[in-house]
C-alpha cells in the first residue's frame, strides 16, 4: 500500500521498470525533503547534528534512500495522507459507510468526527495482510 511504498518496502512491485522510476523519484523527493530540513536547522547546530547521524545513508545502502527519513516522514504525514485519499474524492466513502460499528453515517460522507486513519495494517507486514 502507499504506506510500504513511501517508506521503501512494497513487496509488489509490479512492472520492474516502473519500481525503478518510482524509487528514482521517491529518493530524489526525499533527497530534497533532507537537504530543506538541513537548512531549516542551520540555526540550530545540535538538531543539525542529531538529523545528520539520524538520516545518514544505511551502512549497506550507498544511493541514499533516505529510509529512515521516509519512515518518519510517514509516521508524520500518514494522517493526512489518508485524509486526502478519503476525502479528495467527491462523496466518497472510501473504507467505512457508518462511524464506530454504529448506524450514523460518516461525517462528510468520508470519515468519523474523530478523524481515525480508516486502517492502521500499514504497520503490519505486507506478506500478513
Amino acid at each position: 500500500d502507499i504506506g510500504d511504498i513511501v517508506r521503501g518496502r512494497d513487496l509488489y512491485g509490479g512492472n520492474s521498470k516502473e519500481k525503478v522510476k518510482l524509487e528514482k523519484k521517491l529518493k530524489e523527493i526525499f533527497g530534497i525533503i533532507y537537504n530543506n530540513l538541513m537548512v531549516d536547522l542551520k540555526n540550530y547546530p545540535t538538531k543539525k547534528d542529531g538529523a545528520q547521524k539520524r538520516y545518514k545513508k544505511d551502512e549497506d545502502d550507498n544511493e541514499g534512500n533516505y529510509f529512515q527519513l521516509r519512515e518518519d516522514w510517514w509516521d508524520a504525514n500518514r494522517a493526512k495522507v489518508w485524509e486526502a485519499i478519503t476525502c479528495g474524492h467527491p462523496g466518497g466513502i472510501y473504507f467505512r459507510r457508518t462511524c464506530g460499528g454504529g448506524t450514523s453515517p460518516t461525517q462528510g460522507d468520508c470519515r468519523c468526527a474523530i478523524n481515525d486513519v480508516p486502517t492502521y495494517f500499514d504497520y503490519v507486514p505486507q506478506y500478513l495482510r
